[in-house]
């Protein structure tokens, strides 16, 4: 009938370990705080296992799962209006610095301002780094819509307040 349910269990276990760090990134950014996004992303994970079969057959494994995503966030957006999106920065500080921490925190915050559509279509295309078609085919919507979304929301990132005065002091410093 099918291929052995654990060879489909090893290449669906193969394919996560390699996607997890970026889907969650992605689900962070849009869900704004980690435990939220590590939520998101195993919801993600398992709508994928369900449907593995057509994941694995898809051309591009990446965009079908980010699809999926986008779209899980999107259920839990319209489930309920979250009281605060950011709560918190990310768990790693890395080799950023706590200067560069800070203008995070600050970034995220205002990030989450952005009514949902803008965040995701700001979010794809510029932490992502996806192109205006591969953002669209994620959010399921044309490419005009993305770029509409993505342009209001630089244009509201760069009203922001908090975000004027990090840069004052980033270019002070």
């Amino acid at each position: 009938m099918g291929e052995p349910k654990t060879d489909r269990d090893s290449e669906f276990q193969a394919f996560t370990v390699i996607a997890w760090p970026r889907l969650l990134r992605t689900a962070f950014l849009l869900a704004g705080e980690q435990h939220a996004g590590e939520d998101l992303v195993q919801s993600t994970l398992e709508r994928t296992y369900a449907a593995w079969g057509k994941v694995r057959r898809a051309d591009d494994r990446d965009a079908y799962v980010r699809r999926i995503l986008v779209n899980e966030h999107a259920r839990r957006f319209r489930r309920k209006v979250p009281e605060q999106l950011v709560t918190a920065v990310p768990e790693r500080a890395g080799a950023d610095g706590f200067a560069q921490l800070d203008q995070r925190a600050v970034l995220l915050a205002a990030l989450a301002t952005l009514p949902p559509r803008q965040r995701e279509a700001v979010v794809l295309r510029y932490w992502e780094d996806l192109s205006e078609s591969q953002a669209a085919a994620a959010m399921g919507c044309s490419v005009g819509t993305v770029k509409s979304q993505a342009s209001k929301g630089i244009a509201r990132l760069r009203t922001a307040s908090s975000l004027k005065e990090t840069a004052d002091i980033g270019g002070a410093a």
